[in-house]
């Protein structure tokens, strides 16, 4: 069990720009990482590795050989065992995560995490066996254990998850090889980290981040977000050798380790960790290509109307409405309206997500050298999740708080599973998020005072429902065939850039002119470099959440209670046993049509305004 710098739960793939220069905002919270360690140098931390040392030493010389001669007490004691160690070596990395987030350009950060990360790999490698051995047990055998101890019948879905790699487990001597070699792999990642955080922008004279610099196409002042950019296309071009040299690298191991395992598809990691079957993977896919006519081609042509445009440019497509006023939310403001939405849903959610900005549990300014973008991260289910902005307020970064808290809110029911059931499909875990970005939306839209400041609210959620479905989903059939080319061959930076082109002109619509430079915007999204395929799992908990909140929305007896037992359920069930009792089922074809149909709704709804 490799234990990589956290890759928490993100905002998606930075559609949506969150930060850039300084601003009135109040006073913005920073992290308290005190209760993961005091210090990198803390008494606590050493005792924790040392201990961890030790720990997989002994676990390795009491259970390798050895698992298919437990009974179910002794299976269990071993769980158990293998549960500590991961809520330590989470811990751990976790707290050394978090440090170089908060400042991804500072070296003695980046050597603590890696050091951390290293160390760890070197002590968990002798418990490769553990998923191995436990595969090698007989159906049979296995059933009857569970059947004999209900406390080791709780982790029946770990067991069923890990058996379902079973067919792609390699040798004991490979896999140890393979887990020894994660660190390498990791180094691409933070190689891509380090240099996006590094890239340094002049707008009209100001000098900017890559945050600072997407914020700017956000801005009222067209030349200004066509500048942006401008310069974003230039410096990514500088640079693009280096993304492309990362991306090929990645998918190339990627490509080699999954056809040493037999993996039918690139894929098909992705699907088994997400526990989603690729028939349904693929039946939301084409189900959302489908619907890009009715959606945002049909939006962003009413928005290319709005803006007197005869055509729209790339620079255009989060831009505000001409009839949008230009303010700063504060952040206390911005506590009190997520709050206010959270509780009015469930008091209880309100009391969930106050020790986050009372306690340290965000960190929301803007500083040099932070990593880009917005994340939740659960550390382990002794402490606590963290969340993480960019926040330079504007209205979407109101809702990417009530995003992150919704994660936030999810993480903290989910601990009492443990540490193995707690942690989510990224399928099921964009469930609270999206959730909690509806419930502040929709509390916002009930205080509209007039047809101009609804029709905004109405158009930003619209278009934020396009980024979290239509683009994921494009950026989703990127990918494929971005590692479906890569089997053939090295890749150019202009053979990656056709790819790209290849799915913009067809989800953006006809709306759209694509500025020279464009082709190379893929350098700059983490997740395909990070967790390729993540970017499905957008797509998948926003049709979710909108088929779940039509249920809601229906007063549906109960609901809150359900809802609460579904997030407390953690990774414990298959997504089918979770919608359940919603009267919900996402293998069905047809599911995927409601939550696509809330949002064709919405553009039916701004149609009507102009008549």
């Amino acid at each position: 069990m490799p234990f990589a710098a956290p890759f928490p739960t993100q905002r998606p793939a930075f559609e949506k720009p969150e930060a850039g220069g300084a601003a009135p905002l109040g006073n913005l919270p920073d992290w308290d990482l005190s209760d993961l360690y005091p210090s990198p140098e803390a008494t606590e931390l050493k005792r924790d590795l040392d201990w961890l040392e030790q720990a997989c030493a002994d676990f390795a010389e009491d259970y390798e050989g050895k698992l298919d001669t437990l009974d179910a007490d002794g299976l269990l004691t071993c769980v158990l065992r293998d549960e500590k160690i991961s809520q330590i070596a989470g811990r751990i990395m976790s707290y050394a995560g978090l440090r170089y987030y908060q400042q991804t350009t500072d070296a003695d950060r980046a050597k603590f995490l890696s050091d951390c990360q290293e160390k760890i790999t070197n002590f968990t490698t002798p418990l490769v066996f553990f998923s191995l051995e436990l595969n090698r047990i007989e159906d049979d055998k296995l059933a009857a254990l569970l059947a004999e101890n209900a406390d080791l019948a709780r982790y029946a879905p770990v067991f069923r998850r890990l058996r379902a790699m079973k067919p792609y487990q390699l040798s004991d001597e490979m896999e140890k090889f393979l887990h020894d070699m994660g660190v390498v792999g990791d180094a691409w990642e933070r190689l891509f980290d380090e240099t996006i955080a590094g890239l340094e922008f002049e707008v009209d004279g100001e000098e900017l981040g890559i945050e600072g610099t997407l914020n700017l196409l956000t801005e009222q002042d067209r030349s200004k977000r066509e500048a942006a950019a401008r310069e974003l296309a230039a410096v990514f071009e500088k640079n693009i050798k280096t993304f492309a040299r990362v991306h090929n690298t990645q998918a190339k191991e990627k490509e080699i380790i999954d056809r040493w395992r037999g993996m039918p598809t690139a894929q098909t990691a992705r699907h088994l960790s997400n526990d989603v079957e690729p028939e349904v993977v693929e039946a939301l896919r084409t189900a959302v290509v489908e619907a890009y006519p009715r959606l945002s081609h049909r939006y962003y042509e009413l928005k290319r109307k709005w803006l007197g445009l005869d055509r729209m440019q790339v620079w255009d497509r989060n831009a505000p409405l001409p009839m949008e006023a230009t303010r700063l939310v504060g952040w206390d403001e911005a506590e009190s309206t997520v709050m206010e939405a959270y509780s009015a849903f469930d008091p209880r959610m309100g009391e969930i997500a106050a020790p986050f900005f009372a306690k340290g549990w965000i960190d929301a300014g803007v500083k040099p050298g932070k990593a880009p973008g917005a994340f939740a991260h659960p550390t382990v289910t002794d402490v606590h999740p963290y969340i993480m902005l960019n926040y330079l307020g504007k209205p979407r970064d109101v809702m990417t708080l009530a995003h992150e808290l919704g994660h936030g809110v999810h993480q903290v029911l989910a601990a009492g599973q443990g540490e193995m059931l707690a942690s989510t499909p990224l399928t099921l875990a964009e469930t609270a998020s999206v959730f909690g970005e509806m419930l502040t939306f929709r509390k916002m839209l009930d205080k509209a005072t007039n047809p101009a400041e609804r029709k905004v609210l109405l158009a930003g959620k619209v278009e934020d429902m396009i980024n979290t479905v239509v683009r994921q989903i494009a950026f989703y059939d990127f990918e494929c065939k971005l590692h479906a080319a890569r089997r053939g061959g090295e890749l150019t930076p202009d053979d990656i850039n056709a790819l790209w082109m290849s799915v913009q002109a067809e989800s953006l619509g006809p709306a759209f002119d694509f500025m020279e430079g464009y082709e190379t915007f893929w350098a700059y999204i983490p997740h395909f470099i990070h967790s390729p395929f993540y970017v499905y799992a957008y797509a998948f908990g926003d049709g979710l959440v909108n088929a779940l909140y039509s249920v809601y929305a229906e007063g549906a007896p109960g609901f809150q209670d359900k809802y609460f037992e579904m997030l407390k359920a953690g990774g414990s069930k298959h997504h089918k046993d979770l919608l359940a009792p919603f009267g919900l089922d996402a293998s069905d074809p047809k599911f995927w049509d409601k939550g696509l149909n809330m949002i064709s709704g919405f553009i039916d709804e701004l149609e009507a305004m102009e008549e």
